[in-house]
């Protein structure tokens, strides 16, 4: 574990885990709290946290608790954020130092877990999708914080691709320019969110998690920057049909321009319209694919001893 001065709380068995060198898991706080409607996130929270610990790893979401960094969190902190859903501060890289002088509470997007774990020393981030290049980005310059952050930090990112409402293809590309390689984990095809796969090949497929582990530590050994991005399908049986997500991304879309919706506001208006327009199918889907990410990456943190 890391040693340094900085407004850090740890629950304690993510301390011990850290302290021993027990696998750990840094969980994506932004869309299980914020994502999920109150009870159902908590619930969801509490099973996936659940499952990591039965696969022989510590879950530690990490959110920002009074202006402090909590890196792990009791029952009732749980509930106490998953009650607040809707009214959470979805902090990324940049907003971490306000939030923190200015003593508030805030849920972890997965650049801001990505910084966290790279910096305390946990190797395997699990989140929902990850963010991604725009579609326009090519005149509004809307590219997540996540791939800037994914190409500084050694983790292990495991997600379910990208988010259907992003431009895939600039996505790859940007992830190539940044070095970043994109696995697929028992898959060939870019998974898109709630749909299992998207028209774009990621760069390896891998069906062993063994495989993933030695990949990270020759990255660690060659002393190579950055991550490694594990894109994972969601669970077939409880996928959504592709044709009819992106019907509803291209109406979305439409919409946020007429209603003259952009920047950082664009990606909650467009899954809150998505989501509207599918109804409990996409709310389902988020919790299965959170499952088996958490699941995955807590065999990959295993792995890697």
């Amino acid at each position: 574990m890391t040693h340094f001065n900085a407004p850090i709380d740890f629950e304690p068995d993510a301390k011990e885990a850290l302290e021993k060198g027990i696998a750990i898991v840094a969980l994506e706080s932004a869309g299980a709290f914020d994502g999920i409607p109150y009870p159902e996130n908590f619930k969801t929270i509490k099973h996936l946290a659940s499952r990591v610990r039965e696969l022989g790893a510590i879950p530690a979401h990490i959110v920002i608790k009074e202006g402090r960094i909590k890196v792990g969190l009791s029952d009732e902190e749980i509930e106490e954020f998953a009650k607040q859903q809707g009214n959470l501060y979805k902090a990324s890289r940049k907003d971490i130092p306000m939030l923190i002088a200015q003593k508030q509470n805030a849920v972890m997007t997965i650049a801001a877990t990505m910084l966290i774990a790279n910096l305390i020393g946990i190797k395997v981030i699990a989140g929902g999708g990850i963010g991604g290049v725009h579609r326009g980005a090519e005149t509004t310059m809307d590219i997540s914080a996540d791939l800037e952050e994914l190409a500084v930090s050694n983790v292990v990112c495991v997600c379910s691709g990208a988010k259907s409402i992003l431009d895939l293809g600039l996505t790859l590309e940007y992830l190539e320019t940044k070095s970043i390689p994109v696995i697929g984990y028992k898959t060939d095809k870019l998974p898109a969110y709630m749909a299992r796969e998207s028209d774009f090949d990621v760069d390896y497929r891998v069906d062993d998690v063994d495989v993933i582990a030695r990949a990270f530590a020759a990255k660690k050994a060659l002393k190579l920057e950055g991550g490694l991005l594990v894109t994972n399908p969601i669970p077939e049986e409880y996928a959504v049909n592709a044709s009819e997500m992106n019907r509803a991304i291209d109406k979305a879309v439409n919409e946020a321009k007429w209603d003259n919706i952009k920047g950082k506001e664009i990606t909650p208006y467009l899954l809150r319209y998505v989501k509207n327009i599918m109804g409990n199918e996409s709310v389902e889907a988020q919790k299965q694919l959170r499952l088996s990410n958490a699941e995955l990456a807590a065999k990959i943190a295993v792995a890697l001893g």
